[in-house]
């Protein structure tokens, strides 16, 4: 399996440097199984926040991604939960931080924004403010 970089993911996403983008697409499009760190998808995130997409607009890559025959994430399922959440308002980084702490009895913060947020969302573990 080949681990993707975020400069890859995101010239396939964004199309905005034409040769580096056909490089990815050869790659992303071939046969190889490729996967991606999780901190490499947060800082999609943020890359593609700051490229001006829309929440639903990030979420849509990241589903598109995930529904490649030759794409794995791990946690897939923890992707999932920090998606849903990050369309209802949360933080990208927020809401995986969060949903890598699914094991843990709570994620405890100073951010009181987040803990509203994840609270509203029905989020779990529960987010305690300090």
């Amino acid at each position: 399996m080949i681990a993707l970089d975020t400069n890859i993911l995101a010239r396939y996403l964004l199309k905005d440097d034409i040769e580096q983008f056909e490089r990815a697409r050869s790659l992303i499009e071939s046969a190889e199984r490729l996967t991606a760190p999780v901190t490499a998808l947060l800082e999609l995130a943020w890359v593609l926040e700051v490229s001006d997409c829309s929440r639903q607009e990030i979420a849509r890559a990241f589903r598109m991604l995930i529904g490649l025959p030759n794409f794995t994430l791990r946690p897939l399922d923890g992707l999932l939960y920090a998606l849903r959440w990050y369309e209802e308002g949360m933080d990208f980084a927020d809401a995986l931080h969060l949903a890598m702490s699914a094991q843990d009895e709570a994620l405890v913060t100073f951010d009181r924004d987040f803990a509203k947020i994840a609270k509203r969302a029905g989020a779990f573990p529960e987010v305690r403010a300090a």
